[in-house]
């Protein structure tokens, strides 16, 4: 396998078919320069925090930085790439039916007698 170089990473444009199937600047949480950024200096980010490369300018070490939260991101690159990765991190929320299931109550407390379908009455549980 080749060594992964600064300007090969650079060149190559950074992309999450995942997260983001139809391209960063058509998904509506980034805009267009923060795409821009994040598309071209995406892959070398990404080597930067996997630790596949070492950083070679003070650049490479400003993104490490903002990318561990060490410092606030200042350049466009940085900010889109902490942008992104809040984006990608968020805690997924319930569906939209709610995320509670109803709950079989019996009215009757014998616990010998079979139960009718009729017998049984749904109630959502509000915890």
């Amino acid at each position: 396998m080749a060594k992964l170089t600064r300007e090969f990473l650079v060149k190559r444009m950074f992309s999450d078919g995942k997260n983001y199937p139809y391209g960063f600047s058509r998904s509506g949480d980034f805009s267009i320069s923060e795409s821009k950024a994040l598309s071209q200096y995406g892959c070398l980010i990404a080597a930067l925090v996997d630790g596949q490369i070492e950083p070679e300018t003070s650049e490479d070490n400003n993104l490490l930085a903002a990318a561990f939260g060490k410092k606030e991101p200042e350049g466009a690159a940085e900010k889109a790439w902490v942008k992104y990765q809040k984006r990608i991190n968020r805690p997924k929320l319930g569906n939209v039916y709610g995320n509670h299931r109803p709950v079989l109550v019996d009215d009757d407390s014998d616990d010998d007698a079979t139960i009718e379908q009729d017998d049984l009455e749904v109630e959502m549980d509000d915890e």
